[in-house]
């Protein structure tokens, strides 16, 4: 048996398991698997290749994204520079275990993004300073397209403001506005990040990472002011493909 798998912390349902094993079946590959492993601790990783599995592929997830990268023997240039891995492939070297670590965020987030973007839109505000962004300032970075962060921890550091710096004026300008937090996600849907919605137009572009709910209050509230409006869902099924690509190449 093949078995690839997610690792990750609480992991309840899993959007991987389900995607990778509902492929696996419309594919007729009934030899694999796909498998949630979830760590109290990073440190308990090396222990997910004792378990008696052939296992060919990772994916990573919060709050290992970072902590994992201690773990593996070559990393992919871009998810260096990235600072976060979410996709490991298991390769034989020398008759050991050889891991290297790409980042399929990035790709998932560039090609779902750049679809909804127009000349006018060359400046972006990211609410959330986590592991979550950094794929995303990166592939700012890439697209050419400037930012700054919304925070909320007690130290700013370069292009990074308060939540309450966020006005009118400020968003005529950043056009593009990314969620990259937690804020909105099922269960708790009624809740959003704090910022002027009223402040936001049909010029506006909002992008949630946050999936489920498939319309967040954060969408919910930019539709009505006539933004165009995107979830998270794409860019995991982009990212996906890829990791199934870099485990298959």
């Amino acid at each position: 048996m093949k078995t690839f798998g997610l690792i990750g912390h609480r992991l309840g349902y899993s959007f991987s398991r389900n995607f990778f094993t509902e492929k696996f079946a419309a594919e007729n590959l009934s030899d694999h698997e796909y498998v949630n492993f979830e760590l109290d601790s990073i440190d308990e990783f090396t222990g997910v290749f004792d378990r008696g599995m052939d296992i060919f592929g990772l994916n990573c997830t919060i709050p290992y994204k970072q902590q994992i990268m201690q773990f593996l023997d070559e990393i992919e240039p871009e998810a260096k520079a990235i600072g976060a891995v979410n996709t490991v492939k298991i390769l034989s070297k020398d008759g050991k275990r050889f891991l290297k670590g790409f980042n399929t965020d990035l790709y998932g987030f560039e090609n779902s993004l750049k679809p909804m973007l127009e000349e006018k839109h060359r400046k972006a505000l990211i609410l959330g300073t986590g592991g979550a962004s950094k794929a995303i300032k990166y592939g700012l970075n890439k697209l050419g397209i400037g930012y700054l962060s919304a925070s909320i921890e007690e130290t700013l550091f370069e292009n990074e403001i308060r939540y309450n710096q966020i006005t009118e004026d400020l968003l005529k300008e950043y056009l593009i506005i990314i969620h990259a937090t937690p804020i909105g996600t099922y269960p708790n849907v009624d809740n959003c990040p704090d910022i002027p919605y009223q402040s936001i137009t049909p010029d506006h572009v909002l992008f949630d990472l946050v999936y489920n709910p498939e319309v967040t209050l954060f969408l919910k509230k930019g539709k009505e002011q006539g933004a165009k409006a995107k979830n998270g869902l794409e860019m995991l099924h982009l990212q996906a493909l890829r990791a199934w690509e870099i485990w298959n190449a």
